[in-house]
């Protein structure tokens, strides 16, 4: 990480992003139109400048931590401005194995050595790189963000919020519909899965998950993301990763905020490996059963047992979602682990069919399913914890409460 600012010729660029956001949104809701379509008739920005197509976004938070992501439309060297407060005196860029990362459009930068439970300011840059030869680089111009702002959480915090959604499916109008039913303060974000109805290319993330999200929340506020079994399918399935950073680069991964410690895993796919529609290039079972050795460790270290909650998410559930290859195998699986190290709660989604199912003999914990795509079925879950309480409460997207669950901590 670099750690001074060095003068270079820039052009401002401040409207690009916004105007990038609202070709998305056009061409999301304009029949049989694609973002590069919709751009050509858009004259203002011409169709081979240099571009944001996504407004940054913030992942992995962590006390002395966040990784901020975006998009361009030609490959550049990319870096972050930033500071304490309202300062901007930092730069900070990656480096891997010396070489710092350049020559991309998908960028990311991990700014690190940040204190806990401080407010920082930053902006994205991104130089574009017109011609890369062994021994001769030649730059464009440089484009610049808004400047924006994020906290890092406490060291260690004694209370923690986040709210999550599930099962939109290419839907991108849900995102902010169902975020704005929220009107308290909130630490992050979590996509449980089924975002989208297939991955078919890289405007698709954007135009329905990236842009809607940054258009409310989450150039301020961190997002987490794990696939549900329709981010498994379509030709782009496997780019998908490119665009978020998880934990250790995992589909599956664990974190403690707080009184909280979270397991996230990724359930797969909902029909047998052989199915004729995957071609016999699926492993899920195979996935599914590393995943479970691996849940097992977690669960038995001491920062799992010492938690005050123990909260797992995942996108298919163990129990209510039918006897379909992929929920019976996670139920064989994961059950008994949950069962032997006393998980506090599983929040899904997948059956389009919101509910809140407490603890019974097949499962001695609550078991909360979220809401489908579709109006009147679309739900916000809404989680916040401090040292003695847990509560979560469900939202229908016309506001209503149509479902909650409180834990008290032993």
């Amino acid at each position: 990480m670099e750690k001074e600012i060095n003068a270079l010729p820039r052009r401002q660029f401040l409207g690009s992003v916004s105007k990038a956001g609202i070709l998305g949104s056009l061409a999301a809701f304009l029949p049989g139109s694609s973002s590069a379509e919709v751009l050509k008739s858009f004259t203002a920005i011409p169709e081979d400048g240099h571009v944001f197509l996504t407004k940054p976004y913030l992942q992995l938070p962590s006390a002395d931590g966040m990784t901020i992501r975006w998009v361009t439309n030609k490959l550049c060297y990319s870096w972050i401005e930033y500071g304490e407060g309202n300062n901007l005196n930092l730069k900070a860029h990656n480096v891997t194995d010396g070489l710092v990362d350049a020559h991309n459009r998908i960028n990311f930068v991990k700014l690190k050595d940040l204190k806990p439970g401080t407010k920082y300011s930053y902006r994205v840059l991104s130089k574009e790189i017109t011609d890369f030869q062994p021994y001769s680089l030649k730059y464009g111009e440089t484009i610049s963000s808004e400047t924006y702002s994020f906290s890092t959480p406490k060291a260690n915090p004694e209370a923690v919020s986040w709210l999550i959604l599930n099962d939109i499916h290419d839907r991108p109008a849900s995102i902010p519909h169902l975020l704005k039913l929220n009107n308290e303060d909130y630490d992050y974000v979590f996509f449980n899965g089924d975002i989208f109805d297939f991955q078919k290319d890289e405007q698709q993330i954007i135009d329905h998950m990236l842009n809607p999200s940054t258009d409310v929340f989450a150039s301020t506020k961190p997002f987490m993301f794990v696939r549900g079994n329709h981010e498994t399918r379509g030709k782009f399935s496997r780019e998908l990763k490119d665009y978020f950073s998880t934990k250790n680069d995992k589909g599956y991964f664990a974190y403690q905020w707080g009184p909280v410690f979270n397991i996230v895993l990724d359930t797969g796919e909902d029909k047998p490996d052989d199915h004729p529609v995957y071609a016999g290039i699926v492993d899920f079972d195979g996935y599914r059963k590393e995943q479970a050795k691996w849940l097992e460790e977690i669960m038995k270290s001491s920062a799992y047992k010492k938690a005050k909650f123990r909260v797992v998410m995942m996108h298919i559930p163990l129990y209510h979602s039918g006897d379909w290859h992929g929920p019976m195998h996670c139920r064989e699986l994961f059950a008994p682990l949950f069962k032997k190290y006393k998980a506090d709660i599983v929040i899904s989604g997948h059956t389009h069919t919101y509910g809140v199912w407490p603890p019974s003999a097949e499962h001695p914990y609550p078991v909360i399913i979220g809401g489908g795509p579709q109006e009147g079925k679309r739900t916000l879950i809404k989680v916040k914890a401090d040292s003695k309480t847990l509560d979560l409460v469900m939202l229908k997207d016309d506001g209503s409460e149509v479902g909650k669950y409180s834990l008290k901590s032993s």
